[in-house]
């Protein structure tokens, strides 16, 4: 057995393995997307494929990674190869997250460990550019799906399945650029791998590994023992799918028993026509996020996390879709909402902030400007709810985002483009005790036609406050001046603007009349 002051050493050096894998990707990257906002993820696994160590970085990324390394591994993956995928049913998320997964070999030849990234490419083909269509009703018009492939043997990169991913983007440039980003990512992370079980001897890794995944288990148990045993519920609702504005319920049932946990999403809507499905494996890491953060947000990201919690996600219901349903907005909306579903029945035995903004605000701008075809995404700040320990923070990321913006100088920089306002939304947090954070505005002028595409929620339902607090103001959407729907997909001409004002966060506590 590992000795105390080991583990954590061996723990703290892989997790260092993951933080260096990310900034590696972050800094030699092609799009603003990676670069600036840093929609990417790492992680270190055991050669079974549990999670071991993670980056600070996308929640919904990493919550779900493993059962891609899964499905990799079920695929026949073995030691020095590198496989690709982005499908959602087989541990993807959504189109544009590309996961790499590698096979670590160790001095025998067997596996040491494995390494994973997961980016968010900014178009790999589907109905509109971006590949995040606010009106997709079907998988395949989302974009390229990738199902588990092996790319790479060793240092030698399979040129046809690259050749076939750039030849289904608008931005194949970019994406070969954010492709050998992640492929120098997977290799030095092998080789810092390989660095750490010399200094402390495979076995020495092996066995860490193992401890850590197991005192993750041992943590979990323990927050959830102190808990008092017991049924939990809450209820909130998506506001439709794109095919029409009838909100769509979302229903969780938690039972606290022991040191165990059922999270139970019975009783919430069927999978749509439209895209806000989840796969599994997005439901799964609105789970391990929420419990992360309402339990102890110290508890290790491993794979241990999730041992004492059963999850029950109905087969055809929008949090568990069968294979084919679109899913471009279930990874970003619909987790979401999860999570503001999660924490409020949760937030009835222990003390926790209202409800953020539930919404990444998705804005996906295309066309062709005078250098060529480009694609911009980006998700918007918002209003975090204000809490026991006082208010909530304004223009910042919630939830399962946890990106940067893309600064106004690179993005004009980077695409035919301008930005005419961005500004706080003073005074749209919910009023409490301790006030929601205010949501942010974004007004953005198209120089050239150009298609646009908006998934976002929260347009007609504010942020719900707690303890007396009041609801957070909703967003809109602004197209030529004009209100459009949460989701909305058209084309502008050049000059046209666009303008996204994002939710506040809810309230907390009732405030006391002078």
């Amino acid at each position: 057995m590992t000795d105390a002051i080991t583990l954590q050493v061996v723990g703290a050096a892989l997790r260092g393995v993951a933080e260096e894998m990310l900034a590696s990707l972050v800094r030699t990257a092609s799009s603003p997307n990676i670069t600036e906002r840093r929609d990417a993820s790492s992680a270190v696994f055991d050669p079974a494929g549990e999670m071991v160590a993670q980056a600070s970085a996308i929640p919904v990324h990493l919550g779900a990674l493993p059962d891609a390394v899964s499905a990799v591994l079920a695929a026949g993956a073995v030691v020095g190869e590198t496989w690709i995928l982005n499908d959602p049913f087989a541990g993807g998320t959504h189109l544009p997250d590309i996961t790499l997964v590698s096979v670590v070999p160790g001095a025998s030849g067997r596996p040491l460990a494995i390494v994973a990234t997961r980016a968010h490419h900014a178009d790999v083909g589907g109905m509109r550019p971006g590949s995040m269509p606010a009106d997709s009703r079907e998988l395949l018009q989302e974009g390229l799906v990738i199902p588990p492939t092996r790319l790479a043997i060793g240092d030698a990169v399979d040129a046809g399945i690259v050749g076939i991913l750039l030849a289904n983007s608008r931005t194949p440039d970019e994406r070969r650029g954010d492709l050998d980003a992640q492929l120098a990512a997977q290799i030095l992370g092998a080789r810092r791998i390989g660095e750490v079980a010399a200094r402390v001897g495979e076995g020495v890794l092996s066995e860490a590994g193992t401890e850590l995944i197991a005192y993750a288990e041992r943590r979990t148990r323990a927050a959830i023992a102190a808990l008092p045993d017991g049924i939990l519920m809450a209820r909130d609702v998506l506001e439709g799918d794109g095919t029409d504005l009838t909100d769509i319920p979302i229903a969780v049932i938690i039972t606290i028993d022991g040191d165990q946990m059922t999270v139970d999403f019975t009783g919430t809507a069927p999978q749509g026509p439209g895209n806000l499905n989840c796969p599994a494996a997005v439901t799964r890491s609105a789970v391990e996020f929420a419990l992360r953060v309402a339990l102890d947000p110290d508890l290790p990201a491993s794979g241990g996390t999730l041992t004492p919690v059963r999850i029950i996600a109905p087969i055809g219901t929008i949090v568990n879709a069968r294979p084919g349903a679109a899913v471009a907005g279930g990874n970003v909306e619909t987790s979401s909402r999860l999570v503001d579903v999660l924490l409020q029945a949760l937030g009835q035995v222990i003390p926790l902030p209202a409800c953020g903004q539930g919404t990444m605000n998705n804005l996906t701008i295309g066309g062709v400007g005078p250098r060529g075809p480009f694609t911009y995404y980006e998700t918007l700040a918002g209003g975090q709810g204000g809490g026991p320990d006082g208010p909530g923070p304004s223009a910042v990321h919630v939830a399962m985002s946890n990106t940067l913006n893309t600064p106004v100088e690179v993005l004009e920089t980077s695409y035919p483009l301008q930005v005419v306002g961005y500004r706080v939304r003073r005074g749209t947090g919910g009023r409490g005790a301790s006030p929601g954070g205010d949501g942010v505005e974004r007004r953005i002028r198209v120089l050239v036609p150009a298609e646009v595409s908006i998934v976002s929620e929260r347009r007609q339902h504010g942020a719900p406050g707690l303890s007396g607090g009041a609801c957070g103001e909703v967003g809109v959407n602004l197209v030529r001046g004009t209100p459009v729907p949460a989701k909305w997909a058209g084309r502008l001409g050049a000059g046209d603007e666009i303008a996204i004002l994002t939710p506040g966060g809810g309230g907390y506590g009732a405030v006391t009349e002078p």
